[in-house]
């Protein structure tokens, strides 16, 4: 297959060095001043700057329902991670460990409804994450850990203009620190908790000269897990990480500016902290493993292989306390896993990217951003966490990317534009073995009978992507209080698939390499789709809006949005799909209509936004037999109410608040045929919970000089929450509330002493959840980690 030809696509890195070296010469020309990172903290103005319309403008003058963050903000509410933001962020749902991956960095991301559940490489992610403006293709690396942050912004809704790929839910712009010029500075912190939590991190930055800084960091974090394996007393959840990055700015003139930027993360920890939510005695696959285990008084359903046999018939596992029986009786508990297969989950991901700003004109200027970066996985779960064989998945990946965005930015005073180009690549190599104690036909189970342990398939993968988007965006100040805009891009993407299924040889066999070659089948069926297979996917799609300032402190707006995500090709078959064709899946799409209004009337800042979105031709998960296929099969409405409030009182009250109410109904479901849906009119989308909230309150208290020392509390609350397509109540939450406390002294010498305890209350509850109860017959969850504590010493210079 090729790591051969991976190493080729890395040598595209040099790429950049190349695009780096061609911009030195641009030094002459007139260039942009330096594009600085979002600064998401309030200035002495109160102002809060964002880029969400890809240009520095007030958050308050932008109309788009945003929530911006800056360092500072992040570090008070107890935000370290990208999937905190759920807790201080409206409509968002941000889960790691993906349910059918068993990765724990494998992201999974909702914004008002909109998203996917299907971590494999076949499906695009229906949020954008971007890292610094580049786009982050697949699900694993996008859990990222908040080291030398600038800033975020979460965009809500369908980013149908500005925006590189597959939007239709929103956008999350995560920000680092670039270097600052002339300033040789740094920050150190290390944090110390439960679970054995050791943390430490650093920031350096150095002046190379007047016109060139450069910054260096480094961070680790160690964490024992909360979930132990009753077999071998392995500690699922487990943190165990670390990360190294540096930048370079080059700034000859106020007229060019250069930014260079590599980043490299890996994770080694034990697996996501699967538990036994149920299992379904009279499932076909579960009757199956309780015979082969020898589970007293078990029977199949198949019809007899000898006429008369009592062992074959209605499916049966009796509800008695043995460990060879796949019933209730498996329950441990939330933090017990009796599993007792190998489990593992690991990343490693690296990049590099270039940002050049060149002002051209007075009214003209460009920006350049190009990027190349890899990523390698591998996730195993045992998905019924019990010591039965019901289904493990195994889950290797290796991807890279190139991207490439050009933007000619225009700004005529009442009128301002943005026009652009973006071309990604991204090849992705995946290997899937799936061991299951399903068999194709009667004749196996008398293996099964005989003590055979099962079946396994082996899928192997090579998906690639060519997307090339024109895109602009125009917008009209007509008065000082009007403000008219609009934009349209036009996206071609071309998804192409190459694959080989092996499948319903012994699941015994010794694991093959993460990522073997295409290979010939060691027995049993052999599907080889040996050429390439290609879909090409396009459509033009925008957004417009029209704001009216009716003063300094009020403003309202009203808009329209349409984005897309392409289809592609499902990779996962336990039987020959028709004419040995892969089976594949359309592109779906969003249509938003928006209207908001933000104020800012002294130190209080209120922002809300009123939404309905028509979410079209949905990529639904349909079953034929035990495995999961994707189908555009569902139409859906979404409505929603969302706002967020801010104050910063002179005499240390500090007051941050959001809350969003969402309505969503499945208006139709189209029948597949040869496949079963799993879900109904009747059911909600799944990580669309009816409300969210979240308040943070803290007291900042001065004891002299620049010393402070600042009590806070946050809470956040979110109602009931389905993890997958359909209503299965064995994995879904019916609500919780999560309050955190913390205490932070800081210092005029700048050192800083904080502490704080996470889920104060020591609330359980579900972060997770999956489950095949009608065929494979079993359920899985993850619970939240119990409460915990942490102490940290920070310093500066």
């Amino acid at each position: 297959m090729g790591r051969e030809e991976f190493r080729a696509r890395g040598r595209a890195a040099s790429s950049i060095t190349a695009i780096a070296a061609f911009l030195s010469f641009t030094a002459a020309v007139p260039a942009l001043a330096q594009d600085t990172a979002v600064e998401a903290a309030p200035a002495p103005t109160d102002e809060i700057v964002v880029t969400a319309r890809r240009r520095e403008e007030s958050l308050q003058d932008t109309p788009v329902a945003i929530s911006a963050f800056s360092a500072e903000m992040l570090q008070d509410r107890q935000i370290t991670q990208t999937q905190d933001l759920e807790r201080i962020t409206p409509s968002l749902q941000f889960k790691p460990a993906g349910q059918l991956s068993g990765n724990s960095a494998s992201s999974v991301v909702f914004i008002r409804g909109v998203g996917q559940v299907d971590p494999t490489a076949a499906v695009d992610p229906g949020v954008g994450v971007y890292l610094d403006e580049v786009y982050l293709g697949r699900a694993v690396g996008g859990a990222i850990d908040f080291g030398d942050i600038a800033g975020v912004e979460v965009l809500r809704g369908p980013q149908g203009t500005l925006f590189g790929r597959n939007t239709i839910g929103g956008a999350i712009l995560v920000r680092t620190q670039r270097p600052i010029l002339g300033e040789f500075s740094g920050r150190a912190r290390v944090r110390a908790g439960s679970d054995n939590l050791i943390e430490g991190f650093g920031v350096v930055n150095v002046p190379l000269g007047q016109t060139v800084a450069a910054r260096v960091s480094a961070g680790v974090r160690k964490r024992d897990g909360y979930v132990i394996r009753a077999v071998d007393g392995l500690d699922l959840g487990n943190e165990n990480r670390y990360s190294l990055a540096a930048s370079l700015l080059w700034e000859p003139s106020a007229d060019f500016d250069l930014y260079l930027r590599a980043d490299y993360s890996k994770q080694d920890e034990n697996g996501a902290p699967f538990t036994f939510a149920g299992v379904n005695e009279q499932a076909p696959v579960a009757a199956i493993a309780s015979v082969a285990a020898g589970c007293p008084g078990a029977t199949i359903p198949f019809a007899p292989l000898v006429p008369g046999d009592p062992r074959f018939g209605a499916p049966n596992v009796p509800m008695i306390n043995d460990v060879r029986c796949a019933n209730d009786f498996q329950d441990r508990g939330p933090f017990v896993n009796g599993g007792t297969a190998p489990v593992q989950s690991t990343s490693e991901v690296w990049g590099v990217g270039a940002t050049a700003n060149i002002r051209l004109t007075d009214v003209a200027s460009v920006k350049l951003i190009s990027s190349y970066r890899e990523t390698e996985s591998r996730g195993i779960r045992d998905g019924d966490n019990t010591p039965l064989l019901l289904i493990t998945t195994d889950v290797g990946a290796q991807s890279a990317q190139f991207s490439q965005e050009v933007q000619l930015q225009l700004d005529f005073g009442s009128v301002n534009a943005i026009l652009g180009g973006y071309y990604f690549n991204e090849v992705t190599d995946e290997r899937a073995t799936v061991p299951l104690a399903f068999p194709p036909s009667p004749p196996v189970i008398g293996s099964l009978l005989a003590g055979g342990p099962g079946s396994r398939d082996l899928q192997l993968s090579r998906l690639k992507t060519d997307s090339v988007a024109a895109f602009g965006e125009v917008t009209w100040n007509v008065t000082d209080a009007l403000e008219v805009s609009g934009g349209l891009r036009y996206t071609s993407d071309r998804k192409t698939y190459r694959g080989t299924v092996l499948n319903l040889f012994p699941a015994t066999q010794p694991d093959p390499d993460p990522l073997p070659t295409l290979a010939t089948s060691q027995g049993g069926p052999l599907f080889i789709f040996n050429r390439p297979f290609k879909q090409d996917f396009s459509a033009l799609t925008g957004s417009a809006s029209i704001q009216y300032r009716w003063s300094d402190a009020i403003s309202t707006y009203a808009s329209y949005a349409k984005s897309f995500k392409s289809g592609g090709y499902n990779t996962r078959y336990n039987a020959a799909p028709a004419g040995n064709l892969p089976v594949p899946f359309a592109e779906e799409s969003v249509t938003s209509y928006e209207i908001g209004a933000k104020t800012n009337i002294g130190r209080l800042r209120l922002n809300f936004a009123a939404f309905q979105a028509e979410y079209q031709d949905i990529q639904l998960i349909f079953r034929q037999g035990v495995v999961p296929l994707l189908f555009n099969a569902g139409e859906a409405r979404i409505r929603g109410l969302e706002g967020e409030a801010s104050y910063r009182a002179p005499w240390g009250l500090i007051l941050d608040a959001g809350f969003s109410i969402l309505d969503d109904k499945i208006k139709s479901i189209t029948p597949v045929p040869g496949a079963t849906a799993t879900v109904t009119p009747n059911d909600d989308l799944p990580f669309t919970p009816d409300m969210q909230a979240n308040f943070g309150l803290g007291y900042r208290i001065d004891l002299g000089g620049s010393t402070t020392l600042t009590p806070r509390v946050d809470g956040s609350y979110t109602s009931k929450i389905t993890f997958i397509t359909g209503s299965i109540p064995l994995i879904e939450e019916d609500g919780y509330f999560l309050g955190n406390a913390s205490l932070t002294l800081k210092l005029d010498n700048g050192i800083e002493v904080s502490g704080g305890v996470n889920n104060v209350f020591d609330e359980r509850y579900l972060i997770q959840g999956n489950a095949s109860l009608a065929t494979l017959g079993y359920a899985e969850r993850i619970y939240a980690r119990p409460r915990s504590w942490y102490v940290q010493v920070a310093a500066s210079f």
